[in-house]
């Protein structure tokens, strides 16, 4: 049994719940713009050593809650996890970022891959048992993966790419090769998302970070349809309490009602998309997650809080809004920076909450 949970804003919103105010946590919040990270991951040696050890993954989830009033902490780890599971064999280089060992371009490669499984990852699970213990309830616990057309452009591509030649060519000229391989990657993100979610984790997120790179049709074939199938295998309800589901597409902004469609609880967003002109297509649909542009903690106090104030404005009254970035947090933040903007969510969205939330009794626990 986990400790009680003492603020459970962040699920609320996510449920369209009321809130006293607008809960707000960062993509890449534990990361290399914190000086206390950095040390962390001179201890351990390299990233992927972080990652794998469940103490030190645990050290660097709760730093950023240390140092901001944060409303919810997402788990340390990394997307490829799952490549990695299926024996690509996963490395970082300095200044390139992901690399495997091993691509996938053929048919062959496909039948040669595993499904993975929660018992493959079971470092992962290890790590947000010892995460959620180690919060003791102070905030939730969020958990993630990469959406299959994500990871599929990495064990395809051999790494980063800025063109994707090899996978779009595997899409128009092999579409059945590459569907089988989404097909197992949905699978596999599906068994390790509900070992999350068994292990731990009170919320979810599928981040389909190169979605955009797609053309309408591609989008709606190649990346869609498979965080569908994840949807419709997910578990929902975990120990008797909901576990609110994120999907976030970047530059996905011109399919938010099709991404609504498929079944998450909320939609995140970039910064490209209008969050007023977003609530107004969606609208009590799904929660919406978002969007400050990243860039914007580059700037001093007051400029942060009057785009705060814009991205607060433009949702409007009422709950169901998480605040975030647009994306994950830059390496180069300042990491006073952020605090401004927590801090700043929280004075400022008190007041769009204010006839939807008068019993703050209720934030003792979900309805």
């Amino acid at each position: 049994m986990f400790p009680e949970l003492k603020n459970d804003r962040f699920l609320r919103a996510l449920l369209k719940q009321p809130v006293d105010t607008t809960p707000v946590w960062m993509m890449r919040q534990a990361g290399r713009y914190l000086p206390e990270y950095r040390a962390s991951r001179a201890t351990a040696g390299d990233f992927l050593s972080l990652c794998k050890n469940d103490a030190f993954a645990c050290e660097v989830t709760l730093q950023p809650l240390e140092r901001y009033e944060l409303d919810a902490a997402i788990l340390f780890s990394d997307i490829l996890t799952i490549p990695d599971a299926m024996g690509l064999g996963l490395y970082f280089e300095t200044g390139e970022g992901p690399k495997f060992k091993h691509t996938v371009r053929s048919k062959a490669d496909v039948d040669a891959l595993p499904i993975a499984t929660a018992n493959d990852l079971d470092y992962v699970m290890k790590a947000v048992t010892t995460i959620r213990h180690a919060l003791n309830g102070r905030v939730p616990l969020i958990g993630f993966s990469g959406s299959p057309w994500t990871l599929a452009t990495y064990m395809v591509e051999g790494g980063s790419s800025k063109d994707f030649r090899h996978i779009k060519a595997m899409m128009y000229q092999t579409p059945e090769v590459l569907h089988a391989l989404l097909d197992k990657l949905a699978k596999s993100v599906i068994d390790y998302l509900n070992g999350q979610i068994k292990a731990g984790a009170q919320a979810v997120q599928i981040f389909d970070t190169w979605g955009g790179v797609l053309s309408g049709p591609m989008y709606q074939q190649f990346s869609l349809m498979y965080m569908k199938q994840i949807m419709d295998g997910l578990i929902r309800t975990h120990e008797g309490q909901k576990v609110p589901v994120i999907m976030f597409t970047k530059n996905g902004g011109q399919w938010l009602e099709n991404m609504a469609a498929t079944g998450p609880d909320a939609l995140g967003l970039d910064w490209t998309t209008d969050m007023a002109e977003a609530r107004a297509r969606v609208g009590d649909k799904v929660a919406l997650q978002g969007n400050l542009d990243p860039c914007v903690l580059y700037a001093d106090k007051a400029v942060i809080e009057r785009e705060v104030e814009n991205t607060l404005a433009g949702f409007g009254h009422g709950t169901g809004h998480v605040f975030n970035l647009g994306h994950g947090i830059h390496q180069f933040v300042n990491p006073e920076q952020p605090k401004y903007l927590i801090d700043a969510v929280h004075e400022l969205g008190a007041k769009y909450h204010e006839q939807s939330y008068d019993d703050l009794d209720t934030l003792n626990g979900l309805d």
